[in-house]
């Protein structure tokens, strides 16, 4: 059973009852890189590391010890779209964890030298990911998707731009985006709904009321429309031993009821099961690459379906041919009656699976009210995807996945 409620502060809370001693718990704050303005690039990111450097009340290692000292865990990330805060902690310490995530989320004071010492931690994981090639190249590829706009950016922002931040900044910054009426609280648990709230109005009991209004996140020009550079082949020469390839498009975003075909032509081409199209074809018959994958990402506004693949330089050309090849048949003929009741059963069967993973069905839960204020229900999505037909996932493969509609980058 779920339950939700917005507080008088204009906080929502959102609940599943689940039967077991371990709480599953945090906040969703709907402040992520499409947040920031270009001046503040890297921001977002950067709040989320300074958050646990010290409180009103606590220094940075009374917050990064008070609940593994319980035995619990407490974590955070950073995406295009929110910043998560979240903990897991036997039932017993829930009244506690919910004290340290209240405080550190809206209570934080990002001490200068604090700042300056986790700026170069950041860095450190710029490097990092500048040395992996695999995980750029999507990067890259979302700045050519989404030209002068926040998604474009990577989270992690710039060295320099991260080095000249100050408390000034980062107060100026979570005073506009880490408010209660920008945020959800998310809890999967065996606990009192009642208690739930409770705990968080007596936390919020002194907060100050915020007269400033929410500033909405920027739109995207044109949703599922692509910019000029579809069907455009960008390489970049990186001196790398293996190519590193991602062809992909926007698409609707994910309040659109089509993204459940989607979902279901994604699990087809490329998603996590072996048995996917583009892996039996190009891995397992051709033997052209070792790792091929497609991935499909929903903002409520526009969403991004992309394939990536590594291969040998000389096979970058007939790879491509390959996936624009399963492109065309997907968007051309029709599922057979067997192969869209197994499609089917596969993706119903992983949604389900996903369901027992618990912390990722909380942020789910946390994630889908913050977004579009609705409960997450697995129920219903394996629903909608039964009532597909192969026609709706022909018509949607070739509305949005037709191959010239594909922007390509290479990595060389």
């Amino acid at each position: 059973m779920q339950q939700s409620i917005k507080l008088s502060n204009g906080l929502r809370i959102v609940f599943e009852q689940y039967k077991s001693d371990v709480v599953y718990m945090g906040y969703v704050v709907c402040a992520g890189t499409r947040n920031e303005d270009s001046a503040d690039s890297g921001m977002a990111h950067f709040i989320e590391h300074m958050t646990f450097k010290g409180t009103a009340r606590r220094r940075a290692y009374h917050v990064s010890n008070y609940l593994e000292r319980v035995g619990g865990d407490l974590n955070a990330f950073t995406n295009k779209q929110e910043t998560v805060y979240h903990a897991t902690v036997l039932k017993k310490d829930f009244s506690r964890a919910a004290d340290l995530l209240t405080d550190i989320v809206f209570h934080s004071t990002y001490p200068q030298h604090e700042m300056e010492k986790e700026v170069e931690v950041i860095c450190d994981e710029i490097d990092s990911f500048l040395d992996n090639p695999s995980e750029l190249i999507f990067d890259d590829f979302e700045a050519l998707l989404f030209p002068n706009h926040p998604l474009g950016r990577d989270i992690l922002g710039e060295k320099n731009r991260l080095r000249s931040y100050t408390t000034a900044d980062a107060q100026r910054f979570t005073q506009k985006f880490y408010r209660p009426e920008n945020a959800v609280f998310f809890v999967y648990g065996n606990l009192s709904f009642d208690r739930i709230v409770r705990t968080l109005e007596k936390l919020f009991a002194a907060y100050p009321v915020q007269r400033e209004q929410l500033s909405p996140a920027p739109k995207v020009a044109g949703g599922a429309v692509l910019p000029k550079c579809a069907g455009e082949v960008v390489e970049r020469q990186r001196q790398l031993h293996q190519a590193h390839v991602i062809m992909g498009t926007r698409v609707f975003g994910g309040d659109d009821e089509r993204r459940f075909a989607l979902m279901l032509i994604n699990n087809i081409l490329g998603g996590p099961a072996m048995n996917s199209r583009f892996c039996a074809n190009l891995r397992d018959r051709l033997g052209l690459v070792y790792t091929i994958d497609s991935f499909l990402y929903l903002y409520p506004d526009v969403g991004v379906w992309e394939v990536y693949y590594g291969c040998d330089m000389k096979d970058i050309s007939r790879c491509r041919r390959q996936v624009e090849k399963e492109l065309g048949i997907i968007s051309e003929k029709l599922l057979t009656p067997t192969q869209l009741r197994t499609a089917k059963q596969q993706l119903i069967g992983q949604v389900g699976i996903a369901r027992d993973n618990h912390e990722s069905h909380a942020l789910a839960l946390g994630k889908t009210f913050a977004h579009y204020d609705s409960l997450y229900d697995p129920q219903y999505i394996c629903q909608r995807i039964e009532a597909l037909t192969a026609e709706d996932v022909r018509q949607t493969a070739a509305q949005m996945l037709s191959p010239e509609n594909m922007l390509t980058l290479i990595y060389k």
